[in-house]
């Protein structure tokens, strides 16, 4: 049962922006921020008026069933009427509830996706080709936009690795549950036997770091260059245009030599590194909140299995939540990436209400 002073304080707090937005008193820049905070607890204050009247209504309910003077009519309605109330009240808890966990702030953020062939050797760098181009159909359904920082192809045309920045509306939410461990199962092109064969291909998400996010500290950063090179060796230039940062305080490394540009080459490992380093700090802040905690959801630890994708049965399974859906076809086509995501953020919601 939800403590009524924290539901108290959601209605003051409410009154108390409404009186603040129409005083005319609020500069520009804070009224943008209190406008945003006070849309989201309009969404919630017709239920928190709901939670706190439920005794007294339920009261009032109850005289009417013991007045002698009420027909019969009467005290069925009244019935009628607390059997909703119980209902209404044990889903406006509920909501209440969900609209009181911490908000992870990096939900509204852009994200950088870095996929990277596991172990299977060519069909792992091929399975991570596959899992790059379903990402790539769900942001064109969702009509978010890709943009690669980096890639690195293997000999069969698959990818040894692929980072991309992803952009449009709350992109951290919809992609953050998609770190770990991607697993296939499927009867290789080159396979003359008909074996099925296992392989993998990892992948990791990050919020996109902004500069109020993470702050880097020249003094902080080994940067070398080097001369960038292609498949076996070879050189692809002859200046040293690549580049590779070191974060010493927490030894985290990008190397970078897309570009050209030794300039370009640094922007983007920057880009990388900032991401890394702000997730990093994240995970270290979840940690201390809650060592012991495991949820379905995971531990955070992205060398854990989290899906497995099954050609030959034409099956998906997540392992968190246990969902197994016989729809591969449309999951690798991007069209049923939404039923997972809502599974898996529901089932991270009970996990939060149940601690």
């Amino acid at each position: 049962m939800l403590p009524q002073e924290k539901v108290k304080n959601l209605i003051d707090r409410h009154i108390k922006l409404e009186k603040e937005l129409s005083s005319g008193e609020v500069n520009k820049n804070k009224y943008a921020e209190i406008s945003k905070e006070y849309s989201e607890l309009s969404d919630i204050i017709k239920q928190a008026k709901e939670y706190l009247n439920f005794q007294k209504d339920i009261q009032d309910l109850n005289n009417i069933i013991n007045d002698k003077s009420s027909d019969e009519d009467m005290r069925e309605f009244a019935n009628n009427e607390i059997e909703n109330l119980k209902k209404k009240y044990l889903l406006n808890e509920k909501k209440l509830k969900l609209f009181l966990l911490p908000k992870d702030l990096a939900d509204s953020k852009n994200a950088i996706i870095e996929i990277r062939a596991g172990t299977g050797g060519l069909e792992a760098s091929l399975f991570a080709s596959d899992l790059y181009k379903m990402y790539e159909k769900v942001c064109q359904k969702k009509k978010w936009t890709i943009e690669i920082i980096s890639i690195s192809k293997s000999d069969a045309g698959g990818l040894k690795e692929v980072i991309a920045l992803i952009k449009g509306k709350n992109i951290y939410s919809s992609l953050k549950y998609e770190s770990g461990v991607h697993r296939v199962q499927r009867v290789p092109d080159t396979e003359t036997q008909g074996r099925v064969h296992t392989s993998a291909a990892t992948v990791a998400v990050l919020p996109e770091a902004e500069d109020l996010d993470i702050k880097l500290d020249e003094k902080d950063l080994r940067i070398d260059v080097f001369r960038s090179s292609g498949p076996g060796g070879q050189s692809v230039n002859t200046t040293d245009s690549a580049v590779r940062i070191t974060h010493i305080p927490t030894g985290i490394v990008v190397s970078q030599q897309d570009e050209k540009s030794q300039i370009r080459n640094k922007e983007k490992g920057l880009k990388i590194l900032k991401s890394r380093i702000y997730d990093y700090e994240r995970q270290k802040i979840d940690i201390e909140r809650s060592k012991d905690r495991k949820s379905k959801i995971g531990t955070g630890d992205r060398s854990e299995r989290i899906r497995t994708y099954n050609f030959p049965q034409g099956r998906v399974t997540d392992h968190r939540i246990n969902l197994t859906l016989h729809k591969l076809e449309e999951f690798m086509e991007g069209q049923i990436f939404d039923e997972f995501v809502e599974n898996l953020s529901l089932q991270a919601q009970q996990d939060e209400l149940s601690k």
